[in-house]
């Protein structure tokens, strides 16, 4: 069986939809899937089985990138081809099945919408693949010892990063004497083009407990490292939803993003906002989404340590 199978160019919406590529091999045993996604999220799919062939799709001018994938799958019959980008392409390539994701504002869930694609009655959830070398890696890299606080204090967008300072005070307050998790080493995550972002949070954090991470990890790999910490916090990007997948305690800072759309997902989840609506904040006077200003200043870090303790539990020995 041959499935073309076309995910998102953002690394958030290529970790959610991975829940379907998991249903379809485990439906389809020999089906080869030929991946077509963008740059920064082909790495996520570098160990996942059944894989044909990957194309990254370089965005270019006037679509062209929709007509070099149309010539590179034009010459093949699919069985199947499966589009989460909602373009043309399905409708002018032979195939004997053709699923298109339409897109809608309703407040549904990203993964209800993915899922509804191959109309599956239950949620397909996040799978990332990883083999035993990046296990091996992740333990040189997060060691065994304290327990490991993740931190994802980046985004693809300034307005929905909280601020460097209030992450380092949150990092004080969790890891501090009186906090959920005393002592805890440190994990700081984030792109080696976010290190400036990440510098201040970085420096925060005492060097004899600090694991820094930004640049230093490729996708597959922080996730392996995730796996390894007891919580992660950080602002909505594609790193919180790794982590969600990772089966980690995951908290999410949301602003001006809908946490109806991508919260993360997972029993061990949960989100907290500005006090702001995501409608309040981009109707505000002077709102610039050119602007790389953050938007979540109003995200006290009282709140965040509150949506912690809930997340974490009352009784939860995360200590240990």
């Amino acid at each position: 069986m041959k499935i073309l199978f076309v995910t998102s160019t953002r690394i958030g919406d290529a970790v959610l939809s991975t829940g379907l590529l998991d249903y379809l091999i485990t439906a389809f045993p020999s089906a080869q899937i030929t991946l077509a996604c963008g740059p920064l999220a082909a790495p996520l799919f570098a160990e996942m089985p059944n894989v044909e062939r990957i194309i990254p799709m370089e965005k270019k001018s006037m679509s062209r990138h929709w007509v070099a994938l149309w010539c590179a799958t034009v010459g093949r019959v699919w069985d199947m081809v499966i589009d989460l980008r909602a373009s043309a392409l399905a409708f002018f390539l032979v195939s004997k099945d053709r699923r298109v994701l339409h897109k809608t504002d309703e407040p549904v869930h990203r993964l209800r919408l993915l899922s509804g694609v191959l109309g599956l009655k239950d949620v397909a959830p996040p799978r990332i693949w990883t083999g035993p070398t990046y296990s091996a890696m992740a333990e040189d890299m997060v060691p065994e010892g304290d327990p490991v606080l993740a931190v994802g204090p980046t985004a693809n967008w300034g307005g929905k990063q909280w601020p460097a300072e209030s992450f380092a005070k949150l990092i004080v307050r969790i890891t501090g004497k009186a906090g959920r998790m005393p002592g805890a080493r440190v994990a700081i995550l984030g792109a080696a083009d976010e290190r400036a972002a990440a510098a201040p949070v970085i420096e925060s954090v005492p060097e004899e407990r600090r694991i820094d991470l930004v640049g230093g990890a490729d996708l597959l790999m922080a996730y392996a490292c995730i796996e390894r910490c007891r919580l992660y916090v950080g602002n909505d990007s594609g790193l919180m939803h790794l982590a969600a997948a990772s089966g980690t305690p995951t908290l999410g800072l949301f602003g001006p993003s809908r946490e109806e759309h991508y919260a993360p997902w997972g029993e061990q989840t949960a989100v907290v906002r500005t006090p702001e609506s995501y409608e309040k904040i981009l109707h505000a006077p002077g709102y610039d989404f050119n602007s790389q200003r953050s938007l979540m200043t109003t995200l006290s870090v009282d709140s965040v340590v509150e949506a912690v303790d809930a997340l974490l539990g009352p009784l939860a020995d995360v200590s240990a």
